[in-house]
C-alpha cells in the first residue's frame, strides 16, 4: 500500500467541505494513479446541476489548456522525424510572420509604431511561450487589445485557426522572441505547424498518432454523437460565493464540430483518457507496447528551457497563467518544478503539470511514479487554490 487510507481520505471530505456541499465547485472528480495502478478515483457531486445529473467516473469535461502538452507532443513526433527542428525560424512554415515587429507604440484603432526582433521567433518560442505572443485576456497592454478586437485565439468564435494565423501576420508582437515569458496563443500556433509540417489536419494527425493507439475514445474537439449526455455543464462564481452557470452542457458550442481547431485550448477529454496520455509521458514516451516518443525526447520536454535556466518571475509578463510561479520553469508543452521547496507545496524537483481555464489540473511525478488529475468545471481557474490542495493532501497521505 503506497497511501495511507485515512489521510488519503481526507481528500475526499476536504473537497465536499469547502468546495461541493457550499455549492463553491458543482462536482469534482479525482485520480491518483502510482506504480502502475490507480489508487484512488473520488467523485462526487453534479456535473449538471441544471438537471441533476451526477459526477461520474466518465463525465465529459472542457480541458482547455490542457489541451496544450498534448499538441506539444504532436510536434515533437515531427521532430523525431526530422521534419521540422526547434531551432528553425516559424517564418520558414508560416511565411507572412517574416517580418513581424515588436510593439513601441500606437493601438489596433490609429496603428502600431514597431521595431525590428533582435531574432527571428524560433519554433523553441512557440512551445515555452517565449515567442512574443499574447491572449487578449491579459489585460495589460495595446497588443492584448488588438487580439480581443480582432478575436484572436478565441475558441468559440467564428473563423478558423487560419484565420487566426493571417491575423496575427497584422499585429505586432509583446516582446523579441527569447527576450520574456509571456502565456499565449503560442500552442495553437504550434497546431498550425504540425498541420503545416505533416499535410495533415491538424485534428486527423491527433486522433491518428495519438488519440487511437492510446485508447483515449472520449477525446476531441467536440462532443461526439451518443456522448451529449456525459458532458458536464461549466460554472462562473458569483459575488455571494456561490455558482452560476456558464456554459450550458445542453446547448454549449462543444457539441458541434469546431471551426476554430484550437492546439491551445480546445478538447473535451475524460480523467480516464487523460491519465492515459499522462501515463505515456511518465513511461518515457511509451505505452503498451506503442512508442510515441524516445526517452531521450520526453526528457527534452519536461527540462526548463527557459532562457538561462531562469524560473518563470525572470521572465514573466503574464498577469495571468496556469501555474504559481516561485520555484516553476517551462519546458516544450508543461511547466516544470526547478526547485520544489520555493513552490512552498510539497512534490519534486522536476514533476511537470499545467492545469486549463475550467481549473481542470494534472501533474506527473517521476520521483514518486505518480499521477495526479483533478477534473471540474469552473471558469476562472484562479478562483480557488484547490489545486494546491489536492497535491497537498495527495503527497500527505504517500504512506512508503
Amino acid at each position: 500500500m503506497t497511501f495511507h487510507p485515512a489521510r488519503l481520505a481526507r481528500l475526499e471530505a476536504h473537497l465536499a467541505e469547502k468546495y461541493v456541499t457550499p455549492g463553491r465547485l458543482a462536482g469534482t472528480l479525482t485520480l491518483i494513479a502510482r506504480h502502475g495502478e490507480v489508487e484512488h478515483l473520488g467523485v462526487q457531486g453534479h456535473a449538471d446541476l441544471e438537471r441533476g445529473k451526477p459526477m461520474a467516473e466518465d463525465t465529459i469535461f472542457r480541458i482547455y489548456s490542457m489541451t496544450k502538452p498534448i499538441t506539444s507532443v504532436a510536434l515533437m513526433m515531427l521532430v523525431e522525424e526530422g521534419r521540422i527542428a526547434l531551432d528553425e525560424p516559424v517564418h520558414k512554415y508560416i511565411p507572412e510572420w517574416k517580418n513581424l515587429g515588436v510593439y513601441v507604440a500606437g493601438t489596433h484603432k490609429v496603428g502600431f509604431q514597431t521595431r525590428p526582433c533582435t531574432r527571428p521567433m524560433q519554433v523553441v518560442d512557440l512551445l515555452r511561450h517565449t515567442a512574443g505572443l499574447t491572449y487578449g485576456f491579459q489585460l495589460r497592454s495595446n497588443v492584448d487589445a488588438a487580439y480581443r478586437a480582432h478575436k484572436i485565439g478565441e475558441i468559440e468564435k467564428a473563423g478558423s485557426l487560419a484565420d487566426m494565423i493571417a491575423g496575427l501576420a497584422r499585429l505586432p508582437l509583446e516582446f523579441s522572441p527569447g527576450e520574456a515569458w509571456n502565456y499565449s496563443v503560442a500552442t495553437d500556433v504550434v497546431g498550425w505547424l504540425v498541420q503545416v509540417v505533416s499535410g495533415q489536419p491538424f485534428e486527423a494527425f491527433l486522433a491518428e498518432r495519438l488519440f487511437t493507439p492510446l485508447g483515449m475514445v472520449d477525446t476531441g474537439f467536440h462532443v461526439r454523437e451518443g456522448q451529449a449526455h456525459r458532458f458536464a455543464s461549466c460554472y462562473q462564481p458569483t459575488r455571494t460565493g456561490g455558482i452560476e452557470l456558464q456554459d450550458d452542457a445542453a446547448t454549449s458550442s462543444f457539441l458541434s464540430p469546431a471551426e476554430f481547431i484550437s492546439g491551445g485550448g480546445g478538447l473535451v477529454s475524460t480523467a480516464q483518457d487523460y491519465l492515459q496520455f499522462a501515463r505515456m509521458i511518465l513511461h518515457g514516451g511509451s505505452l503498451g507496447g506503442h512508442r510515441y516518443l524516445s526517452r531521450k525526447t520526453i526528457d527534452l520536454m519536461i527540462a526548463n528551457h527557459l532562457p538561462g535556466g531562469v524560473d518563470l518571475p525572470a521572465l514573466s509578463r503574464s498577469l495571468f497563467s496556469e501555474a504559481a510561479y516561485e520555484g516553476v520553469g517551462f519546458g516544450l508543452g508543461f511547466a516544470v518544478s526547478t526547485s520544489a521547496s520555493r513552490t512552498l507545496m510539497p512534490g519534486s524537483d522536476g514533476d511537470h503539470f499545467w492545469g486549463g481555464a475550467a481549473s481542470t489540473f494534472f501533474w506527473i511525478d517521476p520521483e514518486e511514479d505518480l499521477i495526479g488529475i483533478f477534473m471540474t468545471q469552473l471558469i476562472p481557474s484562479s478562483t480557488y487554490p484547490v489545486r494546491r490542495e489536492v497535491r497537498t493532501l495527495t503527497y500527505a497521505a504517500l504512506d512508503d
